[in-house]
């Protein structure tokens, strides 16, 4: 197969790092909802620059997320898929999505938060697929296929917004 090496088992999206909150529990869209809450509240009233939040690589692999941000390639957060028990997209914010993950030696829970305009509902599937993924046998065979279902995804989200500035831009020209 052409294009992609046997060794390439990684999928990276350019997301937005809204931040990471300790949580109660380890799932739940409640506790994804509550994270976000508390994330406003600490922009709110902290002295830093709020609302500017760094842009962040997303690496998937069979072996986990890890998070690097985006100018440095500086790697903040490593997440074996083992440690992540609950993922999803907040209902009442469509472009935020976030995992939460038990932390490897204590007694705790992380919930980490993101934004992407478009592939929220995708990174969450493919990090299903990652984590459904990683218990097969064949981790090169797996890699190919969340690759080029990654791709599909992707492919279709940029499909219905090609459409939809087809439609606008016939609406202009009419």
């Amino acid at each position: 197969m052409d294009g992609i090496p046997e060794e390439d088992n990684e999928i990276s999206f350019l997301v937005k790092f809204l931040g990471r909150v300790e949580v109660v529990r380890p799932d739940g869209v409640h506790i994804l909802s509550e994270a976000f809450e508390s994330l406003k509240t600490l922009d709110e009233y902290s002295s830093e620059k709020a609302g500017k939040k760094s842009k962040v690589h997303l690496f998937l692999s069979l072996s986990g997320v890890d998070i690097l941000e985006k100018k440095t390639k500086f790697l903040l957060y490593t997440c074996p898929l083992s440690t992540i028990s609950f993922c999803a997209v907040l209902p009442s914010a469509p472009k935020v999505f976030g995992f939460v993950v038990k932390h490897p030696a204590a007694d705790m829970n992380h919930c980490y938060l993101f934004q992407s305009k478009k592939f929220s509902h995708v990174l969450v599937s493919v990090i299903g697929d990652t984590f459904r993924a990683s218990k097969h046998a064949d981790p090169v065979k797996v890699g190919r296929d969340l690759t080029v279902e990654a791709l599909r995804h992707k492919n279709k989200m940029l499909q219905r917004e090609n459409d939809e500035l087809k439609r606008r831009l016939a609406g202009q020209i009419d």
